[in-house]
């Protein structure tokens, strides 16, 4: 059982920021206050409003080994989470967004917590070895993917001939392309394909999805208001010592976070603010 005392304040009325900055608030002893949505599996409230999610887990981890064990939260709009902060309804974004050059604008990210986007399935072994759209190339292989889904347009500009795309209606097409074995491997999001390769009982297994393409590839981080840039710079230095380790990963293994999501070296938060 989480040694973590939650203390769970749901925050619905607005107030003025505080002079007051993160790290004053809590030398005071206060709690701080993680704001999210429900993201399910990113970040959500339970039923008494506790935080759940990975990405709450792995902010609660990190705040531990910071020496903080108590939190409050606030469950808000999606579209609100950024003013809401601005606005010192809460001090920490734990949404699981991705880190863009347009929400840099506007508030300040830690160090990724995670690495997202698409991923490919393939038959158990990776008889074909592949990984990559190259890769897909490469062996001639059939891809199949969803109507519509960005991953078309992202085979496309890497160099998969419409001769080797195969496109069906949605995931339960996917599915069924590659059980039929119209397909020698797919491509949609990694929890999509997770949940695909948990119900194919080790029929087909999911690729290294650090080996995809980087522009098509997210990291997430937390979120914080650009005049805490001290405590985030404290909470970077506890992440560094905790990411990846056993607590990290035991705590996000319910959500189906896995050492896949871990962030590649390089993709770092000044590169996804400069470039995605």
């Amino acid at each position: 059982m989480r040694s973590l005392l939650i203390a769970i304040t749901i925050i619905f009325s607005s107030f003025a920021v505080s002079a007051q900055s993160l790290s004053e608030k809590v030398a005071a002893g206060d709690k701080p206050s993680l704001g999210f949505a429900t993201a399910v599996p990113w970040g959500y409230p339970g039923e008494n409003g506790e935080p759940l999610g990975f990405v709450n887990a792995i902010a609660l981890t990190i705040l531990e080994e910071m020496g903080i064990n108590e939190v409050d939260t606030s469950v808000n709009e999606w579209a609100g989470l950024i003013p809401g902060l601005n606005a010192g309804r809460y001090d920490i974004i734990t949404g699981g967004m991705y880190i863009l050059k347009s929400r840099c604008e506007n508030i300040d990210f830690s160090d990724p917590i995670g690495y997202f986007g698409d991923a490919m399935m393939v038959p158990a072994g990776n008889p074909k070895g592949i990984h990559n759209y190259e890769d897909v190339v490469r062996t001639g292989a059939t891809l199949v993917t969803g109507i519509g889904f960005n991953t078309v347009e992202a085979a496309k500009k890497y160099g998969v001939p419409d001769s080797q795309m195969l496109l069906v209606d949605g995931e339960v097409g996917i599915l069924a392309a590659m059980n039929a074995g119209r397909a020698d491997v797919a491509v949609h999001t990694v929890f999509s394909v997770q949940e695909h390769v948990e119900i194919s009982e080790g029929k087909f297994e999911q690729t290294d999805a650090t080996k995809m393409p980087k522009e098509v590839m997210n990291v997430v981080g937390i979120g914080f208001r650009k005049s805490d840039s001290d405590f985030k710079e404290k909470f970077n230095a506890a992440m560094a010592k905790v990411i990846g380790g056993d607590k990290w990963m035991s705590s996000t293994a319910e959500y189906g976070y896995t050492a896949a999501q871990l962030p590649p070296e390089g993709f770092t938060t000044e590169y996804a603010c400069a470039n995605k």
